[in-house]
């Protein structure tokens, strides 16, 4: 008990003394200074399956960002049975009426069907690919890809092109903020954004000098020089966890040289698929937990066997230490302990949560432990990866 107390001790001092500072939630977009010059074009794509509901907050943010003079907007109809084209085609109305009331030339929306799925592709690449294609005919500086649930703040895009053109980064992306109001939501999405970034610590990912890489799916601006250098979507068409296979991609260079690119969180940008339930969030866990160990059984008794040194011993020591009156090993273990749920602060204050569930880390840990267990045996039994009516094997395949 005295070594694996002392060794969840020291994993948690090299965590959060070396692991790119992944707790303190600090990377963020900053404000654009009111000077600077005019903004590169952009084209925007949405994939949409079934967002019908969404869209009237989401699509609506999109075309009224501020201080964007060239902007396009193509959504992708991926085969709705909920009435979305006809959804966007009056939220795009309503704005061309506005823009004319109004004297300002707003940015147009075009809807386009997507083709039926062809073997080898995940359904949201194939849907961004075919806009990213009828795109090319406005020859835009970059490519917005965003996804239906995502409500902009007015200035998000403003931001996104200047951080990109400043630093002369070849993809931004922003982890939005998460809904969190359900009571599952607060319990499970701060830990979960937090175990994101322990995985990719974004110090990381944004030094251009090293080889982490990763982006957020929901918010990714890259420029079109960088998706073309790749050979555009069809270079990760199998893929999964799409949008960190794209930031390895256009992070990745010749050689030793790698491009810049940028991952921050957003307080304002925001997400509003909602989570209402333990099972709505087990299944958005499980749908790729096992693909992120590369379908590995080896990779998933390690995963299992560390994340039960990490996050269980202590308080296990802690009891056991008072129990068997080992006051030594009740000390670590409690320190140790507290060492975790310090780690969680930072994030729990980004969502407005109270410090108190940074206690029971461990029972977090041990659902997503199950989650992650989970995503293996449906994987074995062949419906891993499911998402909106399709399931995906784990090549790309339904």
């Amino acid at each position: 008990m005295l070594i694996l107390t002392l060794l969840s001790l020291s994993i948690w001092i090299t965590l959060l003394a070396f692991r790119g500072q992944f707790w303190r939630s600090h990377i963020q977009l900053s404000p654009v200074p009111p000077n600077f010059d005019t903004l590169p074009s952009v084209c925007a794509i949405i994939p949409a399956r079934n967002e019908a509901e969404l869209l009237p907050k989401t699509l609506r943010s999109l075309l009224l960002q501020e201080n964007i003079s060239q902007l396009q907007v193509i959504l992708v109809d991926d085969r709705s049975d909920d009435g979305t084209a006809d959804v966007a085609r009056a939220i795009a109305a309503d704005i061309n009426a506005l823009g004319e009331e109004l004297n300002l030339t707003l940015p147009q929306l075009d809807i386009i069907t997507a083709d039926p799925l062809p073997p080898g592709w995940s359904g949201k690449l194939w849907a961004m690919d075919q806009g990213i294609r009828h795109g090319e005919r406005y020859s835009a500086d970059y490519y917005l890809l965003t996804d239906a649930d995502i409500q902009h703040h007015p200035q998000n895009l403003e931001q996104l092109l200047f951080k990109a053109e400043r630093d002369s980064l070849d993809l931004v992306s922003l982890m939005v903020k998460l809904r969190c109001q359900s009571f599952w939501e607060r319990l499970l999405i701060p830990p979960f954004i937090y175990f994101f970034q322990k995985l990719y610590p974004f110090d990381w990912v944004n030094t251009p000098q090293n080889a982490t890489a990763a982006a957020a799916g929901g918010c990714i601006l890259i420029r079109r020089q960088a998706l073309d250098r790749i050979g555009g979507l069809a270079a990760i068409k199998e893929t999964l966890i799409d949008d960190c296979a794209l930031a390895q991609a256009v992070k990745r260079g010749q050689g030793q040289e790698y491009h810049g690119i940028w991952l921050g969180l957003s307080q304002k940008t925001i997400s509003l698929r909602p989570y209402p339930s333990l099972w709505s969030i087990w299944g958005m866990v499980a749908r790729t937990a096992y693909t992120q160990l590369n379908y590995s059984p080896l990779l998933l008794l390690f995963t299992l066997v560390a994340m039960g040194v990490t996050y269980f011993v202590p308080p296990i020591a802690l009891i056991w230490g008072i129990q068997n009156h080992e006051s030594f090993i009740a000390f670590i273990g409690f320190a140790t302990w507290f060492l975790m749920a310090f780690s969680l602060l930072p994030t729990l204050h980004f969502y407005q949560q109270p410090p108190f569930l940074g206690l029971i880390l461990p029972l977090i840990a041990a659902l997503y432990s199950l989650m992650t267990l989970d995503s293996a045996l449906r994987h074995g039994l062949g419906r891993g990866g499911a998402w909106k009516g399709r399931v995906y094997r784990g090549n790309g395949s339904t």
